[in-house]
Formats: C-alpha cells, sequence, structure tokens
C-alpha cells in the first residue's frame, strides 16, 4: 500500500503561514496598556506638594506651606488662596483635596477611582495632597 507524503515545500509553507498569522495578529489586537494612570497620578501630587512646600512665605514662615499651617487662624486666613494657588497648579482634567493639621481644601475624595497622594513634612506638620481624574 503506498503512503502518501508531503513535500517538505508545502510543510515549510504551511508552517510560514501560521507564522505570519500569529504575527498580524499580534499587531492587529495589540497588547493591553499598562496603566499608568496612578504613576501619573502620584506624580501630579508629588509636583503640587514640591511647588507648595518651596514657594517663600506670604507673611512669615521659613515656606508657604509651613506658614499656611501655622496655626488655626493662619490656616482659615488663607486656605481660599491656597485653594486657588493648587488650582492652578494642577492640569484642568484633575480634582485635588489638600489635608492639613487644622483643615482641608479642594473636593470630597472619591471611593472608586485612582488617585495619587503625596505628603509634605514641614515645620508645623504634615500636608497631605491627593489628585485624581476628574
Amino acid at each position: 500500500m503506498p503512503r502518501a507524503q508531503l513535500s517538505l515545500s508545502v510543510v515549510e509553507a504551511g508552517i510560514g503561514v501560521i507564522f505570519i498569522l500569529g504575527v498580524a495578529m499580534g499587531f492587529a489586537l495589540g497588547v493591553p496598556a499598562p496603566d499608568t494612570r496612578s504613576a501619573q497620578l502620584e506624580l501630579y501630587a508629588e509636583d503640587a506638594g514640591t511647588v507648595l512646600a518651596s514657594e517663600p512665605p506670604r507673611h512669615q514662615g521659613t515656606t508657604r506651606l509651613a506658614e499656611i499651617i501655622d496655626s488655626p487662624q493662619t490656616f482659615e486666613r488663607e486656605q481660599s488662596a491656597l485653594e486657588r494657588r493648587v488650582d492652578r497648579i494642577l492640569p484642568d482634567n484633575l480634582m485635588f483635596r489638600v489635608e492639613t493639621p487644622h483643615g482641608a481644601v479642594g473636593y470630597r475624595k472619591p471611593a472608586s477611582v485612582p488617585v495619587g497622594v503625596s505628603t509634605v513634612t514641614t515645620t508645623n506638620g504634615d500636608v497631605t495632597i491627593w489628585v485624581w481624574y476628574v
């Protein structure tokens, strides 16, 4: 009984077609993009904290941020200026919350979205900044 055999060139052509289709499907479907949103949010929060911590004080203190949280009275006096400043520092597509030992400015943090956070230590206490996409 004679046996049928495929020629070697037909087998090579079949493997080549399967390989080319596999590569084409890889390009067509792509790979899932890594989640860079959380890392970017962390950078935004850190940048805002760095800017706030390096600004000179308006009245007294070592830095603008330390001046703001010097006492409940200075926080009360400067909280609207702090909120406007953070709003100008961050891009328009971000919301924020800044918590100090004497109070907070910004928006209420949502529970179900990625959030970036940064804490700045000053001579008068810690200031925590949260940012998230609108």
